[in-house]
């Protein structure tokens, strides 16, 4: 029995090399686009190319800018149609990883999109066509199948680490475990699920290259999910009650003792900072049907529910880890070799996240709600990480990376340090429901690429020759077949000692039975057999000691001919390191070139990209001005319209104006002349003919055909008793009044006068003694036909408007109008004949007072434009 050897996390021999000398390579990310379910359905994403997609807004959907619609381009390692099938996908994204997984190197795949997108149809597959998961599965059992070790050979630990166990402690194993267990079918003979049996029914029968037939390999799976930032074990045997908990009649829940809750799992970091899940199941597998079953039973735990986008939309991080353990054979090819540090452990993580998804969309509420929001603040966190490795790595940075911020990415950092190759499919649907969605991931997916994660390093040799296990079996198989010939059949389990082969040369002893005393044959044939012997045994000493001498002279010479190669090799070797010393200054030297021009090409990016942005600046700084001038122009245009509309309204209002001032002024001169003319013909009429017949007055106006004849004024009383004065009341004047006389308005010094108390006098209206009263009165003042002056007083109410100005609405006129009693009233019927003697005093009479009336005539002589601007107010516009 071989003691059992225990090694540790994988390479932990390898040390670890500086940034500078540590080759990287970017992540690769790929994009797949989803068949649209409807033919005619309006679609926001086109492939442009192999490599290049272009997401377009949907109709009336508008994102302007400088004018245009906004088409991006996004460029992936490869895009995937519509048509493209599982094998094709497989072949270039996830075979190089698996190639990579039994060569000993770590490798991380991952599906990204929105709900709804094809992640899990694209990891997991459909009845007749598997997926990424299953084809992965496949093509390790094809490339390892006759190279597996038994079972328990190695054995996992609870610290990611691996027990190798002998050929009989795993035998011993194996008995225990079929002892606790019921005995199950053997794999060969086991009976697929008909669920799943079309899924793993891959007749590819891809295999990995220059496998190393040296090594014996096992194959570890578990299946873990990240549900609301805590991680399930889905291989955990734990009766789950998948019902709600039973409640009693005192409100409290009832716990089911054959169910338990699922315990959540705890992320661990090991002696050389790998995570694990800590207590996570795992395990050994045999066979591609196998395998996948495990994953079958994890799947239908797994979580998922029906919302808006997706019938069966995933609430978890779905994680399949595959565990590939190899180690080397011993020099005899038999069993595996006790060696802790050459044991390597690479490991395959296969995820299928969960859809990224917005809450006015799915309408999700409780539950689903709480689900949607770890769901994206997980992958919000991802993405936060992604940024930061990005800026660490351009601007040569160190800020730090918030991996522990969830579960998910904190799982996953060991790969985003160098211990693995990244590769991320981008799952989109096509549909333009989905634009919004689609364009972040895009996004996403555009700073992933630019990403670069550190070459893992290559596995140690182990030093034995190569090609042991099959020379070991040839052997095997040639000693048989002697043995066979010699003795018949052996037992080929059973190895045969020298002493045994050795007696198997000597020639067979004769009979040496004794059967009668006078037999004198047997023991002389016996005596010859041995003597023969004898004589074969000192020619086969004599042949030893001389092959014990050839042998050492072959050693010698092999050992100078072995110092005489170790010299030349040391010789050829420190050429080498000479050259290789040069080719190393020389790789230094063009990669500080390299670098600087690296450098420049940054500076000079950076600077086009300033000149590019100062450019849009400058164009968008142009077209506002240019906007800005052409509403200038515009609204000087309109202006200009405007004022020459208004210089014609103000050019035909003033012509109106001075129409009508010259009108008056006529008026008042012809009414000047007429005075004189009277006076003149008064006198003359006077000094020469006293009673000579009065001149009557000429007409006013030329249309009129005949003037009418004016009344003489009757003589004067010569005692007339005094007028009382007395103010004429006015019909409202128990109210707050607002008495506006124009500045144009001529007292005149009547006996009967409109008093209003409480009254506020002002030349202009306004609107402080407006909102004051609540009655408005105007006096207005006009020439009537017969020259007297007549006073109009314009009365209304005062209302309060909503704007919180006030308004007048007029209500009634009150005319007072003033004639003079000698001569001066009109005559309805001829006149009758006046006596001489009374003739001269009323003509004297008639001019005292026509001169009056003519003084009077001159004092308003500057009312008209006045009053008639005050008697007629100009309506606003509506």
């Amino acid at each position: 029995m071989k003691a059992a050897a225990r090694t540790k996390t994988p390479r932990r021999y390898v040390q670890k090399k500086s940034s500078k000398d540590t080759l990287k390579d970017p992540v690769g990310v790929y994009c797949r686009v989803r068949p649209v379910s409807v033919p005619d359905q309006e679609c926001c994403i086109e492939i442009v190319s192999s490599t290049t997609v272009q997401v377009h807004p949907p109709e009336g959907y508008r994102i302007v800018r400088n004018g245009e619609y906004k088409e991006v381009q996004y460029s992936f390692k490869e895009v995937f149609g519509t048509s493209a099938t599982q094998r094709e996908v497989f072949d270039v994204v996830a075979r190089p990883l698996v190639e990579d997984l039994i060569h000993g190197k770590n490798g991380l795949l991952f599906t990204y999109g929105v709900t709804g997108s094809g992640k899990t149809h694209t990891m997991t597959g459909s009845p007749g066509e598997g997926g990424l998961l299953p084809r992965c599965l496949d093509m390790i059992f094809n490339s390892i199948g006759s190279f597996q070790a038994k079972r328990y050979v190695f054995k996992l630990d609870d610290k990611n680490g691996v027990d190798v166990q002998g050929d009989v402690d795993a035998l011993l194993e194996r008995q225990k475990r079929q002892i606790l267990q019921t005995p199950k079918t053997p794999s060969s003979k086991r009976q697929i699920d008909p669920e799943i049996a079309d899924m793993i029914n891959v007749q590819d029968n891809c295999k990995a290259g220059e496998i190393d037939e040296d090594n014996v390999y096992s194959v570890f799976v578990s299946y873990i999910e990240i549900y609301n930032n805590y991680i399930y074990d889905l291989l955990d045997e734990t009766p789950i009650d998948p019902t709600k908990p039973k409640w009693n009649t005192c409100g409290t829940p009832v716990r089911n003792p054959e169910f338990l809750l699922p315990q959540s799992r705890s992320l661990r970091e090991d002696q050389n900072h790998n995570m694990y899940v800590a207590g996570c199941t795992e395990v050994e597998v045999k066979s591609t049907e196998e395998a996948f079953e495990v994953f079958w039973r994890g799947q239908k735990k797994r979580r998922i529910a029906n919302t808006q986008l997706n019938r069966e939309s995933s609430r978890s991080h779905s994680v399949f880890l595959i565990k590939l353990i190899q180690a080397p054979l011993d020099a005899d090819g038999d069993n595996v070799l006790q060696d802790r540090e050459l044991i390597i452990l690479s490991q395959l993580s296969l995820v299928d996240l969960a859809g990224s998804e917005r809450t006015n969309r799915t309408k999700a509420e409780g539950s689903r709600l709480r689900e949607a929001g770890n769901i994206n603040q997980s992958l919000m966190t991802l993405r936060t990480c992604i940024e930061v490795l990005r800026e660490n790595q351009t601007y040569a940075t160190n800020k730090m990376v918030p991996y522990r911020d969830s579960k998910l990415t904190h799982l996953f950092k060991n790969y985003f340090d160098g211990e693995g190759k990244v590769r991320m499919i981008v799952c989109v649907n096509p549909k333009a429901e989905d634009y919004d969605e689609s364009l972040q991931v895009m996004r996403f997916a555009e700073i992933t690429q630019e990403v670069e994660v550190a070459r893992p390093a290559d596995k140690p040799l182990c030093g034995l020759m190569a090609g042991r296990r099959f020379k070991n079996l040839a052997f095997q198989e040639e000693l048989s077949r002697q043995l066979e010939l010699r003795g018949g059949p052996v037992d080929r389990d059973r190895e045969m000692s020298a002493m045994e082969t050795l007696l198997k040369s000597y020639p067979p002893l004769p009979s040496c039975e004794l059967l009668d005393i006078n037999d004198d044959q047997t023991l002389p044939r016996l005596i010859e057999a041995l003597e023969k012997r004898q004589r074969t045994r000192q020619a086969m000493r004599e042949e030893f000691a001389k092959n014990v001498l050839c042998m050492k002279g072959m050693l010698q010479e092999l050992d100078a001919n072995i110092v005489a190669r170790e010299n030349y090799t040391h010789l050829q070797m420190v050429e080498k390191d000479k050259i290789i010393s040069g080719q190393k200054t020389e790789v230094e030297r063009l990669e500080k070139k390299s670098k600087t021009l690296e450098y420049k090409i940054d500076i000079l990016e950076k600077t086009t990209t300033i000149y590019e942005e100062e450019k849009r600046n400058l164009q968008l700084e142009l077209e506002n001005k240019t906007q800005k001038l052409q509403r200038q122009v515009s609204d000087k245009r309109r202006m200009e319209t405007r004022l020459q509309g208004m210089v014609t309204e103000t050019t035909t209002k003033w012509e109106k104006e001075c129409e009508r001032r010259v009108a008056a002024k006529q008026l008042e001169m012809q009414n000047k002349l007429w005075v004189k003319d009277e006076k003149l013909k008064q006198l003359k009429a006077i000094v020469t003919e006293p009673k000579a017949i009065k001149p009557e007055r000429p007409s006013r106006e030329r249309d009129r055909e005949k003037a009418m004849p004016r009344s003489l004024s009757p003589p004067p009383v010569p005692n007339a008793p005094p007028v009382r004065l007395r103010h004429r009341r006015s019909r409202s004047a128990g109210e707050r009044w607002v008495d506006h006389k124009p500045p144009s308005h001529l007292p005149m010094d009547t006996v009967m006068k409109p008093h209003v108390p409480h009254a506020i006098t002002v030349t202009a209206a306004n609107e402080k003694a407006l909102a004051k009263c609540d009655k408005y009165m105007l006096t207005h003042q006009e020439l009537a036909s017969d020259g007297e002056i007549s006073t109009k007083l314009i009365k209304g109410d005062v209302y309060k408007t909503r704007g919180g100005g006030q308004a007048v609405q007029f209500t009634e006129i009150e005319t007072l109008k003033q004639e003079s009693p000698t001569g001066r009233k009109r005559r309805s019927s001829p006149m009758s004949p006046v006596p001489p003697d009374e003739a001269t005093e009323s003509e004297w009479t008639d001019v005292e007072t026509r001169c009056s009336v003519a003084v009077e005539m001159k004092a308003g002589s500057h009312l008209g434009p006045g009053y008639q601007h005050h008697a007629q107010p100009k309506r606003k516009k509506p």
